[in-house]
């Protein structure tokens, strides 16, 4: 695997879809956008695809730089390129940023046509349905009549398993990493309270800020604090920072004393930096609102009954956002509606966002599949 090889300098390109969306809450945008990136060549028989769905905070920029004074690399570039375990010279790989994203897509930051204005807080609220509904929308655009592979971490783990449920003959092979088949209470829990401190910052101004020159920043700052806390393993944050601090002794105040507390600050505001509240605030609701056996009297195994992908299913062993356990549900489903799949469990100390590290194991596991799903390409 050559490991520091990479898909180069990209180019990001926003494709127009001038047709309405029906989305599942009733209502329709009448127009939108989708901002995507590809990596590698589509061969002859467009049957070499891989659909990359992003996490939460994800978006299309999935590999490469898009300059080379770019200091920054796609958010799965030791995953996707020349030689890594989606090799860009075997695949045509599509990443896309999702409806409601704050990345080109449409979301909250575009003009509402209806209005012309900035949607801000009257976009929608969309679902993991609705994404993959656009998705494919997208997939007609680029005459993608079958993916031979749809991959996901987290909530794109949730679109990979959705896309095989939706759409069961455009999917060869669904890669559900780190995720599950519906949020846990607790999860919907932390969801919640990561809202509220956006909602209920003063500078909210009912979705509107931007129009009013504000940006709820202290509320945003503190959701990426809360979140940030929850795709960590407490053993791995304790190697990592332990109860060290930052100067000698103790302060006696409410400052930054820690090592912890520094770095959870650090990661709070540059978050504030590069994303939208309203977007956060969409994507949690979507994380929320996932539940596909709901439609199959709360059966998965109902639910996965039509699939015709074959799955692979991958968590870690401190992931307590999306547990093990999660997964197990998940392949126990697969299994009982006779479906194919293969599960990893990998040991890590990196919690949930291991799923975005590069764990020898974990690597060499999605190489080996996606090795057989080039092979059937070549068939």
């Amino acid at each position: 695997m050559s490991q520091n090889a990479s898909v180069g300098i990209v180019t990001p390109q926003k494709i127009p879809f001038e047709v309405p969306l029906v989305l599942e809450n009733g209502k329709t945008l009448p127009r939108f956008d989708l901002m995507i990136e590809t990596y590698g060549e589509l061969n002859a028989e467009k049957n070499n695809t891989v659909l990359i769905c992003h996490a939460l905070s994800g978006n299309h920029h999935v590999a490469g730089r898009y300059s080379a004074e770019d200091k920054y690399t796609g958010w799965w570039d030791n995953m996707v390129g020349p030689g890594k375990p989606i090799d860009t010279e075997r695949f045509f790989v599509v990443g896309l940023n999702n409806l409601g994203g704050c990345d080109g897509s449409s979301g909250p930051l575009s003009i509402n046509p209806e209005t012309g204005r900035e949607y801000g807080a009257d976009f929608p609220v969309v679902t993991v349905k609705d994404w993959v509904k656009s998705q494919a929308a997208l997939a007609d655009y680029l005459g993608i009549g079958q993916w031979a592979a749809v991959v996901g971490g987290s909530l794109g783990g949730m679109q990979a398993l959705q896309w095989a449920i939706s759409y069961p003959e455009r999917v060869r092979h669904a890669l559900v990493i780190a995720s599950a088949p519906k949020l846990s209470t607790q999860n919907i829990a932390f969801n919640d309270v990561a809202r509220q401190a956006i909602l209920t910052d003063p500078d909210f101004n009912e979705g509107h800020y931007r129009s009013h020159n504000t940006v709820p920043a202290r509320g945003l700052r503190i959701a990426r604090m809360m979140g940030h806390i929850t795709y960590l393993a407490e053993d791995g944050l304790g190697k990592k920072f332990g109860r060290d601090l930052r100067s000698n002794g103790y302060q006696y105040g409410y400052g930054v004393e820690f090592e912890v507390e520094s770095y959870l600050r650090y990661q709070g505001d540059k978050f504030v930096g590069r994303f939208d509240a309203n977007t956060y605030l969409l994507m949690t609701k979507a994380l929320d609102y996932f539940d596909p056996a709901a439609d199959f009297g709360n059966s998965l195994t109902r639910a996965v009954q039509d699939v015709q992908a074959k799955f692979f299913v991958a968590s870690f062993s401190t992931d307590w956002r999306f547990a093990p356990e999660r997964s197990h549900e998940l392949v126990k489903a697969l299994i009982a509606a006779q479906k194919s799949v293969q599960y990893i469990e990998v040991k890590s100390a990196h919690g949930h966002d291991a799923f975005l590290m590069e764990d020898e194991a974990y690597m060499r596991a999605v190489a080996a599949y996606m090795n057989n799903v080039y092979k059937e390409c070549q068939q």
